[in-house]
């Protein structure tokens, strides 16, 4: 269905340039300090992990340290997991998500994995809370070659050798996505903005090119203790994906330039977490991170 919304920024059909990109970032406001609540909760976490600074952003190196959590006791002969959370840094509960699993949940899984977790990917991101970072490119399009965004090509770096056995990317479909994010997209793009659905619930996105069925299904029955599952729509599809099992749908991580498919990981999901519904709480949300990492990685221990 077509709207007749228009982007405040820019002008209907043409793409953006350079002034509108400069628009567009004069107009973002800090809303929260990721110095404040991201970092001191990774440095807490010192005495179980090893607390690793895999780069910074260039916008303000000091500002932005790029962090990660790394088994202390790393063990060659463990396989590992990745776990990332706020690729997009609008996704409160991917951030913060991860960070509960590690502080309350990775110490007991640690005898069977090595984990490395990354909790906050795009820090600028989850200060001015936007799917962006300021140079209007989109992280999660841009895990690939010669990236333009700095966040995706630290995170490769950082991974690029590892045999990773299992990738938990955390995320969230948000209403904003419809109010906002969706609009400047098509804005920026000099493109018609169509107008899209929001599922309500939880949903996870498989790769096209290795789905893994009872692992994603492993994690939809861990997450359903926790909320709602979200529903096909009549079209039987999510956000325009068919729903190939309850809750799941699949797309090519490795071609669409995803966080999902950064590894050469077996085992792989991207998390949605719905936290605009009337049933859930924030908590509740972060717990759905948590209950998706559990879920998947009591399958990979049990299969």
């Amino acid at each position: 269905m077509k709207t007749k919304f228009q982007y405040p920024i820019g002008v209907a059909g043409q793409p953006w340039g350079e002034e509108e990109k400069k628009a567009w970032l004069d107009s973002r406001k800090v809303h929260r300090l990721y110095q404040e609540e991201v970092v001191p909760k990774i440095h807490a976490l010192a005495d179980r992990f090893e607390v690793c600074q895999y780069g910074a952003l260039s916008y303000d190196e000091t500002r932005f340290p790029l962090l990660c959590l790394k088994s202390k006791q790393w063990d060659e002969s463990k396989s590992i997991v990745v776990v990332t959370g706020g690729v997009h840094g609008y996704e409160t509960s991917g951030v913060h998500g991860a960070l509960l699993f590690a502080e309350q949940f990775a110490p007991q899984y640690e005898t069977a994995f090595n984990f490395i977790i990354a909790p906050c990917v795009s820090p600028w991101g989850y200060e001015v809370i936007n799917r962006w970072n300021p140079k209007a490119v989109d992280p999660n399009r841009s895990f690939y070659e010669n990236s333009p965004a700095e966040e995706s090509a630290a995170l490769r770096e950082l991974v690029k050798d590892l045999d990773v056995l299992a990738h938990f990317d955390l995320h969230e479909t948000t209403d904003s996505d419809e109010t906002e994010f969706r609009p400047a997209l098509a804005a920026r793009d000099g493109k018609e903005y169509i107008e899209g659905m929001i599922p309500d619930g939880f949903y996870t996105v498989g790769d096209t090119e290795n789905p893994q069925p009872d692992f994603q299904k492993a994690i939809i029955d861990s997450v359903r203790k926790v909320t709602h599952i979200a529903p096909a729509d009549d079209k039987n599809q999510i956000i325009g994906a068919d729903v190939v099992q309850e809750g799941v749908i699949l797309y090519p991580m490795v071609e669409l330039g995803l966080c999902g498919g950064v590894t050469n990981c077996q085992f792989g999901t991207t998390t949605e977490v719905y936290p605009d519904s009337e049933k859930v709480t924030d908590d509740e949300c972060n717990r759905a991170q948590v209950a998706a990492i559990v879920g998947g990685l009591d399958y990979l221990i049990n299969r």
